[in-house]
């Protein structure tokens, strides 16, 4: 049996994340401060990727004040509370095929998720990616959710956002 570790390129990896409100939504980027990944018989068999949620951007709003105002929310306690837990994680327990199990991580509530990774592995280089679909009101992001607010109307923000993760790694 042959293990190998591979250690995440920051410059090549990425997470985009969308959130979707009634009236649209917005999309952005969030990045990779550092993670390794386990290899077992040629096959992604465990792993650790830290998030650096301080480096959450919006790509979609264009203008500067209004861009900064919800960044500025996003860091909040309304959402991320970044200064409190600069860091989410997510560590892979098992994978089966292309399916991934494990652990995430946000503003320090853990829950288990699942989603279906194309991870390939070719001498010295590990690529992935995937989509992971995230409840936030599981990690109390709770703001504008139909769950715990009534008569939001128009307002309402969606609980489900999705994180689409690319990866690449050199083995270590």
């Amino acid at each position: 049996m042959e293990t190998k570790k591979f250690q995440i390129v920051n410059a090549q990896s990425n997470i985009d994340w969308t959130g979707r409100k009634v009236t649209g939504a917005h999309n952005g980027t969030i990045g990779i401060k550092e993670g390794t990944l386990v290899v077992t018989d040629g096959k992604l068999a465990s792993g650790k990727v830290i998030i650096d949620t301080t480096s959450i951007k919006i790509l979609d709003v264009t203008d500067p004040a209004t861009n900064a105002q919800f960044a500025g929310h996003l860091a909040s306690d309304d959402f991320f509370s970044i200064d409190k837990f600069p860091e989410a994680t997510l560590d892979i327990t098992s994978v089966s095929g292309n399916r991934v199990e494990g652990n995430l991580t946000i503003k320090g509530i853990t829950h288990p998720v699942s989603f279906d990774a194309a991870i390939n592995t070719n001498g010295e280089t590990l690529t992935a990616s995937g989509k992971i679909v995230i409840d936030r009101t599981k990690y109390d992001i709770k703001f504008r959710s139909g769950n715990f607010f009534k008569d939001l109307g128009d307002t309402l923000i969606y609980n489900d956002f999705d994180l689409e993760v690319t990866i690449t790694a050199k083995a270590a």
